[in-house]
Parts: C-alpha cells; structure tokens; sequence
C-alpha cells in the first residue's frame, strides 16, 4: 500500500491537536506550523496527482482490512485533482490571513483550519458512504468555529443559521444512509454498486428513496435553490479569508453527486434512472439566475461576491446535471475556476471591507485603490464568464455540452443573460467602490466601521499585520486563473479522462474489491 495516501488525513489530524495543546499562547508558531503543514499538504497533493494521471486507482486499507469489512482510502483521477484545488487554496488563504492578522482576532484559527483541511480532504478519498458523512462533520463542526472567528453579532447569527442548516443536512444524510444500508447492508461505495445492481426491481422503491434523500444532502451542501438560503448570510459575514476557503465547500457536494451517482445509482440502475436529470437540471437553472439577480441587488461587497458563487454553482450544476462524460470533464474544469474565481473575489472584499467597510456606496478614495481595483476587475471578468479568462472557456465547455439535450436553447439562455446580469451587477460594484469613490474625495463622511477591526487582539498576540502577503495571496489565485485559461487543453484532457473513469467504474470497484489486481 502507498501510504502517501492516508498522508492528507493524518497531517491536519496530527497537527490541530497540537496547535491547540502546545502552542495555544504563540501565534508566531501557530502560524509557522500551520504554514509548513499546508505546503507539506500541497506538496504530497502534487505527488499523489502525478501519481493519478495514469489512470490507476490506488487503495489504502486501514488496519489491513479488506473492503467491504473495513474502511478504505482511495485515490483516482477526480480524488487527486480535488486533494490538488483544497490543498492550493488553502495555502492562499493561510498566506492570506498571516498576512492580514486575520488569524489574530480569535483564538484557535490554525487549528481549526487544519481541521477543515483534515475533513474536506478526508471526505474526497474516502471510499465508504459512512466515513463521508464523518468527514462531512469533521470540516463543518471546525467551520463553525471558523465562521464566527473574531465575534460580532452579525457573525454570530449567520453562524447559528449556518449550523441549523447544516444540521439538518446532516440528519437527512443520516437517514439516507441508514435507509441505503437496509436494503443492501452495505454502505462501502464500491460494494454498493455491486449490490445496487444485482437488485431486483421489485427492492427498488426504498433504494430510491435513499438515493433522493442522499441527492438532496448535496443539494444543500452545494447551496442548490431552494435550499441555498444559509450560504448568502453565513458567507457574506464569516471573515472573508475564511469564506474563500468556504469556496471549495460547495464543491464537496458536487462532488458527492458525481461520485455517487456515477459508481453506486449510475445511468444503468433502473431504480435511480432520471433522477439527477430531472430533478437537478432545472433548480440549477434557476439557482443561477437567483445568484445573478442577487449580484445584480446587492448592498454588500460580502453578500455580492456570495451571491456569485451561488451562480457560480448553478453554472457547475447544469453540466452535473447533463449528466454525460463530456458535461462531466466540462463541469471539473470549471469546478477549478470557480474555486479560485470565487476565493480571489471574496479575499478582494476583504481588502476593501478593511480599508472602507462593506457598503456599495461613493465614499473617499482608500489607500491601494488601484492596485486593488485591478483585482477586483480581473476577478469580476473571471466571475462573470467574460473573455479572455477561464470563466469564458469554462461557460463555452458547458454549453457545448449541452447542444444535445432537449432543453438546450433553455441552458444557453440562461447562462447567457446570467452572465450577463452577473457581469452588470459586479460592473455597477465596481463602479462605486473604485471609480466614484474619486468625484466622492469631497464628501465629509464618517469613519466607516471597517470589518474585524480589532487591533486590540493584535497588540496583544503583538504581532503586526504583514501588508504583501494578502496581495501575494491574491496573485497566487489570480496566477492559478490564468495558468488554467493558458493550459486549458491540457487541463481539459485530464478532465476528460477523469469523466471517462467516472463513467466507467469497474477499474474503481475491481480495484477496491480486489476482484483483479489493481
């Protein structure tokens, strides 16, 4: 066994404990650690892709013990290219928050950043439908403590509606688990499918009722209308670092539907047929025209950049929903853009929340306003789908996918005026934030209230905000855009090959199961 492979769970795992036990009173060694073990992360991501691009489908059996008797770790294409995104943006994000003294305001950020690393990558190599709903609780009990890192009562609200949605996602998938496992008395992903298949139709009803219990837990994880009303809140006033780290949680659900409903409930189970298509295709249509329209009527640079990434979803949803190795490849390219589009854009907010506070208004012109502005009208053209950045190859990919399906005049319209819209809505942000803040330099307004402005934490850490490291953050993401629109062939001949595994899963379950030799 590579057991490089259980390296992505055991570091964070290893890590936050001691954070917390041995280095709670020194921030300078929390952050030193919390660094060196994100760049290890990235470092073992990197070797674990390399590894995957093969198309070999590595297992790692804990204890030994076999599948379906016990808990299994494994790595293939579509698991290596989201160990690779998380491990990425997370470095990002903790060279963001070192650099903005974000992690200064509360206690125990590192750690429980480690630990979300430690649950968003445990969920992606997981080969058992239980241990996934345990990672699932892993990254959302330590972004709890993530979401209202730095108190305040706005914070603390949207974490509680935060944690309410959340639970009840997790008592769903609870139930939709204990439901899958009476009628197959399994929940080892690859020993489902085996079993899935070999079903009766007569033992179908309650295997389907599972399998839409299970398909609406990702909904909610994915922020799918009408089950997206906890992200808008919970993002725009969790600190914004920690909302671009957010970015990559939607995907987690994405990536429960692909997973699952491509090896366990696939094209071929007659119990589960239709049942992405059908249900999902339309409400992630109208998820991204609400994100859009939220774009377009936002107040708040926080609740404008959360809103895109709700639009975002419905876009990455429409090609999951299509439901074809072509939509698929489609959809993993963009899942990459969307990540690092929606992290640059909320860290973006971020810069300009400490400088003039949140609001969408003509206020005097603030210090870095142009470097800034530069990045926020990258990340408005990568947001939007407009050219010549990944976001537009992205949206083109899509809606090249769907020039068969029946309803693709529908689809196109709807990503063409969400974009749009979306573009419309930054646009008129960017204008009063950057470019009004200018004829405004006259207005004798008030000291706005700037978001987490609490340098009291920091003098008493006594530690001083680093001013390049949030920009180097942001650049690295920015950098991350463009090489993806540069090597997009390259990247979307990975992700077609990643679709075709997905859509042809013996090479998983044989591997697993030991049925031929990995």
């Amino acid at each position: 066994m590579n057991h490089l492979l259980i390296a992505p769970v055991v570091l964070p795992a290893i890590v936050a404990p001691f954070i917390i036990m041995v280095l709670r009173h020194h921030l300078s060694l929390q952050r030193i650690f919390s660094l060196a073990s994100t760049v290890a992360l990235l470092a073992i991501s990197l070797v674990l892709a390399v590894q995957a691009t093969d198309g070999t489908v590595q297992v790692y059996e804990l204890g030994n013990w076999p599948a379906p008797f016990g808990i299994v770790l494994v790595l293939d294409r579509l698991s290596a290219l989201m160990l690779l995104l998380t491990s990425g943006l997370a470095l990002t994000v903790v060279l963001y928050s070192i650099g903005s003294g974000w992690d200064a305001r509360g206690r125990h950020f590192h750690a429980l950043l480690q630990f979300q690393l430690m649950g968003i990558l445990g969920a992606f190599l997981t080969g058992d439908a239980f241990n996934l709903f345990v990672f699932f609780e892993v990254l959302l009990i330590a972004s709890y403590g993530l979401m209202i890192h730095g108190g305040g009562t706005k914070r603390l609200q949207a974490g509680v509606q935060y944690v309410v949605y959340n639970l009840l996602g997790s008592t769903l998938f609870l139930f939709a688990l204990g439901t899958i496992y009476s009628v197959t008395g399994t929940l080892n992903m690859a020993d489902l499918a085996v079993r899935v298949a070999e079903l009766s139709p007569d033992d179908t009803a309650l295997l389907r009722v599972g399998a839409i219990m299970l398909l609406l837990v990702f909904a909610i994880k994915a922020a799918v209308l009408p089950l997206h009303f906890w992200l808008p809140a919970s993002y725009a006033n969790a600190p914004l670092p920690v909302a671009a780290l957010f970015a990559i949680m939607t995907k987690v659900g994405a990536y429960g539907i692909l997973r699952m409903y491509t090896l366990v409930f696939g094209p071929e189970v007659a119990a589960t047929e239709g049942l992405v298509g059908d249900w999902l295709l339309p409400a992630a249509m109208i998820t991204l025209a609400v994100g859009a329209i939220g774009v377009l009527g936002s107040r708040e640079i926080g609740r404008l950049v959360a809103f895109g990434a709700i639009a975002s979803m419905g876009t990455l949803l429409i090609a999951v929903a299509l439901f074809t190795p072509e939509s698929t490849a489609a959809a993993l390219y963009y899942t990459v853009h969307s990540t690092l589009a929606a992290a640059l854009l909320f860290l973006v907010a971020d810069l300009v929340m400490e400088r003039r506070g949140g609001d969408i208004i003509a206020q005097r012109p603030m210090a870095q306003t142009g470097l800034i502005a530069s990045l926020f009208f990258v990340g408005a053209i990568a947001m939007a789908g407009m050219p010549p950045l990944s976001g537009f190859v992205g949206k083109l990919l899509v809606m090249d996918a769907a020039r068969g399906h029946d309803l693709v005049w529908w689809i196109w319209t709807v990503i063409l005026v969400g974009s749009l819209v979306t573009i419309i809505g930054l646009a008129r942000a960017g204008s009063e934030i950057f470019w009004k803040s200018h004829d405004a330099s006259h207005i004798d307004d008030p000291e706005p209230e700037l978001a987490g402005n609490d340098e009291r934490a920091e003098l008493e850490q006594g530690v001083a905000p680093t001013p390049a490291l949030p920009f180097i953050a942001c650049f690295a993401l920015l950098a991350g855009l463009v090489l993806l629109t540069i090597f997009a062939g390259p990247m979307m001949d990975y992700t077609e090959a990643t679709a075709a595994q997905l859509f042809d899963p013996n090479l998983y379950i044989d591997a697993v199961l030991k049925r031929v030799e990995p």
